[in-house]
């Protein structure tokens, strides 16, 4: 297994080359970090065992593909037990529309990132599957306006 102390300067400009883009080819990557392909694939490899990289994936344009809306979702639970957080969790894992769900301190027990459509898509999420369910006391929504920032990269250079 990998720790941090295990990770040097080419692993961490590796990964941030491959967090800006993924589909990058080992010599691609090699003349970014300054090593040679075979090096970069053999850490590649390495750090894709330790779990340091979890995936690759494309980076989707939401808008241009018709979904217009990003909601955050505050939810507070019914009753806080084992059982009711287990199926508010199997209910967020079933919403394809999630993209992010926390257990969160404060007024609200969780926040979720969802992305829909449109309003009618959102009302019927909110009205016919969050708050009908059985682990669900309240829900608070807030529209997002405007997206100052949108980038999931690790900050690995500073």
């Amino acid at each position: 297994m990998i720790t941090t102390t295990d990770v040097d300067t080419f692993d961490l400009r590796l990964l941030d080359a491959l967090q800006a883009d993924g589909a990058r080819t080992n010599q691609q990557l090699a003349d970014l970090v300054r090593l040679s392909a075979s090096q970069v694939s053999r850490r590649r490899q390495r750090l894709e065992e330790a779990g340091l990289i979890r995936r690759y994936r494309a980076d989707l344009d939401a808008v241009r593909l018709g979904f217009g809306v990003t909601v955050f979702i505050f939810v507070s639970l019914a009753t806080h037990s084992g059982l009711n957080a287990k199926r508010f969790g199997d209910l967020v894992r079933a919403m394809p529309e999630v993209q992010e769900a926390h257990a969160m301190t404060g007024d609200a027990d969780y926040l979720m990132k969802l992305i829909v459509r449109d309003l009618k898509a959102l009302a019927t999420l909110v009205n016919e599957v969050l708050l009908p369910h059985e682990s669900v006391a309240r829900v608070r929504s807030s529209i997002v306006l405007d997206t100052l920032k949108d980038d999931p990269r690790l900050p690995l250079s500073r």
